[in-house]
């Protein structure tokens, strides 16, 4: 049997390569499609497919997408997801649908990726920088103003233990003022894909379920932190069930926060 850590070797050289070969034909993309395409929708699903052939060369994972896909993929939603990893991003890109991410500045700073997602109109988040937080705001409304969705972790970071955290109010903010309907997404399995304080991959089989759209149109600011627990609510009972089809204990079994 092949090595974890030999196969972890391929996986990293895979998306390595992939990334650098595919960022030219991203710009391309890009550059072509400008003038029809505001948003860069197309050269962001270009952006994705680095995601699906990673995954496709890479022995340890197997990602799957369940739930209902959105009929019109150009009809804006604000996608919200619990947060496991750092690899929920390669699984979500599975989702057939373009969507621009809400990511810490760190990731902007990488080479080949970083530029890639300034390419596409990914958008920055400075944490602990207000002024920047405001500024990524504005920006999750130019991308949805150009019929593009748009995901983000209400988390803000990934649990350590599995379980949900609080979500912060921001996405069902700005979901209540504009009308934007919410998109909820249940992510599962992508811990064991990337361990903590290990460089090898781990073997997973990953699943994002995507669940009914959350409607907000006639909501007001009063109602935002209402519907910011009925969303987490929704995730979490979501989770359940999903751990339930794995015989897993149910997210009320794990332990808390260190």
């Amino acid at each position: 049997m092949v090595s974890r850590s030999l196969l972890s070797v391929w996986a990293w050289f895979v998306l390595a390569v992939t990334m650098i070969v595919m960022t030219p034909v991203i710009a391309v993309t890009r550059l072509v499609t400008m003038p029809f395409d505001p948003g860069a929708y197309q050269a962001g699903r270009m952006f994705r497919r680095v995601a699906v052939i990673h995954q496709k060369l890479n022995p340890l994972w197997t990602f799957t997408v369940t739930g209902d896909i959105p009929d019109d993929p150009r009809h804006p939603y604000i996608a919200v997801a619990n947060h496991e990893s750092f690899v929920d991003m390669l699984l979500i890109s599975h989702v057939p649908m373009e969507m621009k991410w809400l990511s810490k500045s760190e990731f902007f700073k990488i080479p080949f990726m970083g530029w890639a997602m300034r390419m596409v109109g990914d958008i920055r988040i400075e944490r602990g920088d207000k002024k920047a937080g405001i500024q990524a705001l504005q920006e999750c409304r130019d991308r949805l103003a150009k019929r593009v969705s748009v995901m983000i972790f209400p988390e803000g970071t990934r649990s350590k233990t599995g379980e949900l955290q609080e979500f912060k109010t921001g996405a069902f903010r700005i979901a209540v003022e504009d009308g934007t309907p919410i998109l909820p997404m249940a992510v599962l399995g992508t811990r064991d894909a990337l361990v903590k304080h290990d460089w090898r991959f781990g073997r997973s089989h990953a699943e994002v379920r995507l669940l009914e759209p959350v409607l907000t149109e006639g909501l007001t600011k009063h109602d935002v932190d209402a519907l910011t627990a009925q969303v987490r609510g929704v995730i979490a009972a979501a989770l359940d069930e999903m751990r339930a089809e794995r015989h897993m204990p149910p997210l009320a079994e794990l332990g808390s926060e260190d």
